[in-house]
């Protein structure tokens, strides 16, 4: 690829969660060394959770400031700006040890400064390293070659494998997470989260937000189906590893920054896997004919790999096949394939978005949302809860989730599936 080619997914514009800039210039001024007033500021479009800004100082240096959103928060575990900081500090040590070869290094930007005084914006936040790169919202990457985006999606799995390959403890993590199973400690909590959201209503038209389709039996089946952790270990879990979380190099086709850690935790990095390669579970025709969902969600599942040359010759194809991504990240890993476990982490990673997309719900109904288009993503709450169940059903083993193949009760329309 050439230097010239268009950068994607940097979008940035006025700001639409209010911030003190006038306090946190005076704030930066003598906490961050080298930064030189005045600050231009802008806020990211994405986000969904924590605001996002970006920020140019006179010397047109640039940096990322992340901060919790203002006000009553529906999750005392959800926004953690401080974790973020944590995770990102101890692995940017590591990737300066002169033991850790360049291979093991895990791409991401440099933490600068966190602050937990509240006086300065209200909430806590940090300042960490503007990467200068590419970040892909479109996993189908239409604007590059077959190659580019085999090796793209190939160097997901090279960052993500260099992380999953950390002993937490030896990065000063060990206590980054409980000691108790991953899969176990996110049902109870997500479990909890869903029912504080779906209790939630519209501050003006006081509408309960979308429910989470069958949520009640899927929870069922996910405690009676829980995967054997003890193979691969507690490691470091990004816990929402996907495509357009990382920024690639501007002319090379190698991730240099994994963002948005909010989830992070320790547990079973093939969460992360099922995460990444969630598109490859969504057939074309499970996608609804919305135009939210044409335009954002992409749907591998059956579809052929693309072989055709040239840029923007992709489209309605896969860029890679799961089972090239699978074998690579085994191999990686020194782990046997295929992997086991998968219809489980995949479906309860769907089953999870669909509890994340009604938290946006919440927040869009208490008028909290960050996103510029968070009031869209909120559709998918019964899109990703339907997708879910339809990964249960077609592996055939239900057990005790025969339930699942009943209408929804209560009057209530099936989900489109």
């Amino acid at each position: 690829m050439s230097s010239s080619d268009k950068k994607v997914g940097s979008g940035y514009g006025e700001i639409r969660a209010s911030i003190d800039v006038d306090a946190l210039e005076s704030y930066l001024v003598k906490n961050l060394k080298g930064v030189k007033l005045p600050l231009g500021v802008k806020q990211f479009k994405f986000g969904q959770s924590n605001p996002t800004y970006f920020l140019t100082d006179a010397n047109q240096k640039r940096y990322v400031l992340r901060k919790k959103p203002a006000g009553e928060l529906l999750s005392k575990t959800a926004h953690q700006v401080e974790r973020e900081y944590a995770v990102l500090h101890a692995l940017h040590k590591y990737n300066l040890r002169s033991t850790t070869p360049a291979s093991s290094r895990v791409p991401v930007p440099e933490p600068y400064v966190l602050c937990t005084d509240t006086s300065i914006l209200g909430t806590p936040f940090y300042v960490m390293q503007f990467l200068d790169g590419r970040i892909f919202e479109d996993a189908r990457l239409l604007e590059l070659t077959p190659k580019d985006r085999e090796e793209c999606w190939l160097s997901t799995i090279h960052a993500l494998t260099a992380l999953s390959s950390i002993d937490p403890s030896d990065v000063g993590l060990g206590d980054y997470g409980p000691p108790q199973a991953y899969f176990p400690r996110q049902l109870r909590a997500f479990s909890k989260i869903a029912q504080v959201q779906g209790a939630t209503r519209d501050i003006d038209t006081n509408e309960p937000v979308q429910q989470i389709p069958f949520c009640e039996p899927m929870l069922r089946w996910f405690q009676a189906h829980l995967p054997d952790e003890s193979g691969l270990g507690r490691r470091i879990v990004h816990g929402d590893y996907k495509l357009d979380n990382l920024v690639f190099h501007p002319t090379e086709n190698r991730v240099i920054g994994i963002l948005d850690w909010e989830l992070s935790t320790l547990g079973s990095p093939l969460a992360d896997f099922a995460n990444l390669t969630q598109p490859w579970s969504i057939k074309p025709d499970d996608v609804p004919d919305v135009g939210v969902f044409k335009e954002n969600v992409r749907a591998f599942k059956g579809v052929p790999t693309n072989t055709k040359t040239g840029p923007g010759t992709g489209d309605g194809v896969a860029p890679i096949q799961l089972d090239v991504l699978e074998r690579e990240y085994c191999r990686r890993l020194k782990i046997e394939y295929p992997l086991r476990d998968i219809v489980f982490v995949r479906s309860w990673m769907l089953f999870r978005g669909s509890i994340i997309s009604q938290g946006i719900a919440a927040r869009a109904a208490r008028r909290q949302a960050s996103s510029a288009n968070a009031a869209q993503y909120a559709t998918s709450v019964e899109f990703h809860g339907g997708l879910a169940r339809k990964i249960i059903i077609e592996a055939g083993d239900l057990g005790v989730g025969d339930e699942l193949l009943k209408e929804k009760e209560n009057g209530e329309a099936k989900p489109k599936l």
